[in-house]
């Protein structure tokens, strides 16, 4: 990779099983770090991120030689095992494999890196108006 010159970043969305809100307070500080930790041991990095109760939006910037299902798989694996273990009290002989959904949103990010950041980045606030939306027709 001395000789190479690369620009490869991935839109990516998990949810936790079931969807269900587990993604907050102390978690949600916890993880940031997790996955900027964990990326880095892949050689990757994290443009841009956001995490809601339900879920979590990365723009993730991946070099060549790793297939993006690998770090994504790599990110989920780690932290479900690093989420039990620091907030589920669990220690030993745990695999983290009841924490995350099994399946990902990945869509490459070309030209409109700035267009999906900032979506990233107002996550919350198109929640809201969503919320705001259905309130209104009910």
């Amino acid at each position: 990779m001395s000789h190479t010159r690369w620009d490869c970043k991935y839109h990516v969305v998990f949810i936790p099983k079931r969807r269900k809100k587990r993604v907050f307070g102390m978690l949600r500080r916890h993880l940031g770090e997790l996955f900027h930790e964990l990326a880095s041991h892949k050689e990757s990095k994290i443009v841009e991120g956001h995490l809601m109760g339900d879920h979590v939006h990365m723009c993730l910037s991946i070099p060549p030689n790793y297939a993006v299902s690998n770090v994504v798989g790599y990110l989920k694996g780690k932290s479900a095992i690093q989420i039990v273990r620091k907030f589920g009290g669990r220690q030993k002989n745990f695999t983290g494999e009841h924490f995350w959904a099994r399946g990902y949103f990945v869509s490459t990010v070309g030209l409109d890196e700035n267009i999906v950041r900032a979506y990233i980045r107002n996550q919350e606030d198109e929640g809201e108006r969503y919320d705001q939306m259905k309130l209104e027709i009910g």
